[in-house]
């Protein structure tokens, strides 16, 4: 559930040939470095986020079930990516020719297989987690096909990745208190910001109008204003630690910082470089924000393990692109 951008509509061409090494790879099984690509490992350190924040709104604390919805997550997080990939591989052909698929390093047959089989695996874990959780787990499974296969490059296209990310942090809710509805503002604030990230993700390829970025800004600045707020008829927890408050607005400045820096980079100059890194900074800013959440209701210990998995995501980005 990460936001990569649509392709514009450009002439079908055939992807360039492959040498004896890379086919010979493609076959036996690719390396680990070109899965790693694939299934963009620095972004997978945002996924347990969505889980842990929404159990925190339940006011119970993480336990097996948790564990189930978390690997559940990163599974069908991993299907996505694999099926995007193979979704895009003619315009990767052109635009990202070293990416595993045009580069022979990963056959699309492989990654297809992976995406089934990752989709099949997080359903599957979900259901262990009970009937509440599994009703959450399907539509979500569902919008993240639907939005690789059909929705990618419609309007629809960031309203559907949104979707599918606060169903993430619902399913956490689902698996260990059995109920949505505390979690529902937490959901729509994750939401939102994948709204704004997926918008501004639509031109990182060719760059665009400033107008996205800086709307996203000015969501970004929200967002983070609206954590620093101390809950009550939200219909968040009301009761929390007092280092709960100091913690959540020192991540609110983490999210603002990690999130806005590159934002701002990006409505001065929306040129593809600029834009791709504030799509990155997007993306690795959703830590924060989860534990900025988790912290919102309570959650100190959640919120803490979240935001530990920040330095992880930064060092793992330096190697793999998250987009």
């Amino acid at each position: 559930m990460k936001p990569r951008s649509p392709r514009p509509d450009r002439p079908t061409t055939t992807s360039p040939p492959r040498s004896p090494r890379a086919s010979s790879t493609a076959g036996a099984g690719a390396g680990a470095g070109a899965w790693a690509e694939l299934l963009r490992l620095p972004a997978l350190f945002t996924v347990p986020g969505d889980a842990l924040a929404g159990a925190a709104t339940t006011g119970t604390r993480p336990n097996l079930r948790t564990l189930l919805a978390i690997a559940s997550s990163i599974c069908l997080y991993e299907a996505g990516m694999a099926l995007n990939d193979w979704a895009d591989q003619t315009e990767d052909a052109l635009e990202r020719p070293h990416r595993p698929l045009p580069s022979g390093r990963i056959r699309p047959a492989a990654a297809l297989a992976a995406a089934g089989a990752l989709t099949a695996t997080g359903l599957a874990l979900a259901a262990s987690a009970g009937r509440p959780a599994l009703a959450v787990a399907a539509p979500l499974a569902a919008s993240v096909w639907a939005y690789d296969l059909a929705l990618k490059r419609t309007p629809a296209g960031p309203t559907a990745m949104a979707t599918a990310r606060g169903l993430d942090l619902l399913l956490g809710a689902t698996a260990t208190g059995g109920s949505v509805r505390p979690a529902l503002p937490a959901a729509l604030t994750l939401a939102t910001h994948t709204l704004a990230v997926t918008t501004v993700s639509r031109d990182e390829t060719r760059g665009g109008s400033p107008l996205a970025p800086l709307a996203a800004l000015i969501t970004t600045g929200t967002l983070a204003w609206r954590l620093t707020r101390t809950p009550g008829a939200s219909g968040e927890a009301p009761s929390r630690p007092p280092a709960a408050d100091a913690l959540r607005t020192a991540l609110a400045a983490a999210f603002v910082t990690t999130s806005g820096r590159p934002l701002l980079h990006a409505t001065l100059n929306p040129s593809p470089p600029l834009t791709q890194r504030a799509v990155g900074g997007g993306i690795r800013a959703m830590i924060p924000l989860q534990a900025a959440l988790a912290a919102r209701s309570g959650a100190l210990a959640s919120a803490l393990l979240t935001a530990a998995l920040a330095p992880a995501a930064r060092r793992f980005a330096r190697k793999v692109s998250v987009t």
